[in-house]
């Protein structure tokens, strides 16, 4: 079934369809009215793997409703700067943005989990979480105090841990290193020695170059190829302990989402689905390769050790529950995640893990 079959029968189901042989013209104009909107996305056209998600939806959006409704996706800083997407939805400047929750974490640390937090949930069970444990919704009942509605709309999978202008092998190195990171990821490493550094996007690479700061993050070898950061800080550790699982998400502006007919809601829904769906493909595929040729340039891999991983769980937790004993928000939504991870990893070591695992020795024998 090719994707224009797809949404036209999602947004037929979505609508309670009947056959268009019994509707009068005036009812099917009324149930699939000139919609058009516009799209401001966080990310620029060069990172396609992300900002394509976007235009993505817009064009199953389109299809499904036969061009009646319309989403122009505008790139990063062409209507405002990244950091602003959601806010402009918010006030009703533009309808909908393609941005992470957890941009928006000076507004309340509880957007954070709508993203990914420090030893969070990975990819499966992100979604898992979304789709079947109930995180939709309560994320939304958080969101809806600020004016917006949201969907999944991209994840990258478990991301590196960045690039360091020299090696990374205990706490103690952590000590006074200025890396590019924010958020509450930033405030964990604080409490390690590290002194976080905000900066936009564009003045990542030309800061390292100088020395400004010693280290920075993005997402993995795909993106970060394509931003060269190897030429500049050759030591790229792995795993990124804080992105286990990172959501990217759809925002639209509440009420302009509750003004929509059903059908439409639903067609959005979908959209939004498939484009969670295929970012995460396109990462899966699309990392090895660049990993690859990443190591073949020069960039050095490095493990985070265990002492690093516990010292940074430790300060992670700590930093929680402070949070939690005055943020009620962020006490139901990490405490939801937390019931979800405690069981779902009881079951995924015993198949997923035990299976990769031995899939992963046959893959270094050389047998795959």
């Amino acid at each position: 079934m090719d994707r224009r079959s797809f949404f036209k029968k999602a947004g037929a189901a979505g609508a309670g369809a009947v056959a268009a042989s019994a509707l009068a013209a005036p009812a099917i104009a009324q149930e699939n009215p000139k919609v058009n909107w516009r799209l401001t996305s966080s990310f620029p056209k060069g990172l396609d793997a992300i900002f394509d998600a976007a235009t993505e939806i817009a064009t199953s959006v389109s299809e499904a409703t036969d061009g009646n409704f319309t989403i122009q996706v505008f790139a990063a800083g062409e209507i405002v700067p990244p950091l602003q997407a959601m806010d402009a939805v918010a006030t009703g400047t533009v309808e909908m943005a393609h941005t992470c929750s957890y941009y928006y974490v000076g507004k309340d640390p509880a957007f954070a989990l709508g993203t990914a937090i420090p030893f969070g949930l990975n990819a499966r069970l992100t979604n898992s979480w979304f789709y079947q444990g109930g995180g939709n919704q309560l994320l939304n009942e958080f969101f809806a105090g600020h004016g917006v509605y949201a969907l999944p709309a991209g994840n990258t999978g478990a991301q590196m841990g960045g690039w360091f202008r020299k090696e990374i092998n205990t706490v103690d190195d952590l000590k006074g290193l200025k890396m590019r990171i924010a958020g509450l990821t930033g405030q964990v490493l604080e409490k390690l020695g590290v002194i976080p550094q905000q900066l936009a996007g564009s003045d990542v690479y030309p800061a390292l170059e100088k020395g400004t700061i010693d280290a920075t993050e993005f997402v993995g070898p795909y993106d970060d190829q394509k931003l060269g950061f190897y030429k500049v800080a050759k030591y790229y550790y792995y795993p990124a302990w804080w992105e286990g699982g990172p959501t990217v998400h759809a925002f639209f502006n509440l009420d302009k989402f509750n003004n929509l007919p059903k059908s439409y809601q639903r067609i959005l829904n979908d959209a939004c689905a498939l484009a969670n769906t295929n970012m995460l493909a396109k990462y899966d595929l699309r990392n090895a390769h660049a990993l690859k040729q990443l190591v073949a340039d020069g960039a050095v891999l490095r493990p985070f050790s265990q002492e690093i991983l516990e010292a940074s769980f430790n300060a992670a937790q700590e930093l929680y529950a402070s949070i939690m004993a005055s943020n009620a928000s962020f006490k139901t939504l990490y405490e939801s995640q937390q019931a979800l991870k405690r069981e779902s990893y009881l079951w995924m070591q015993l198949a997923e893990y035990s299976f990769d695992t031995f899939m992963m020795l046959q893959q270094r024998a050389g047998k795959l």
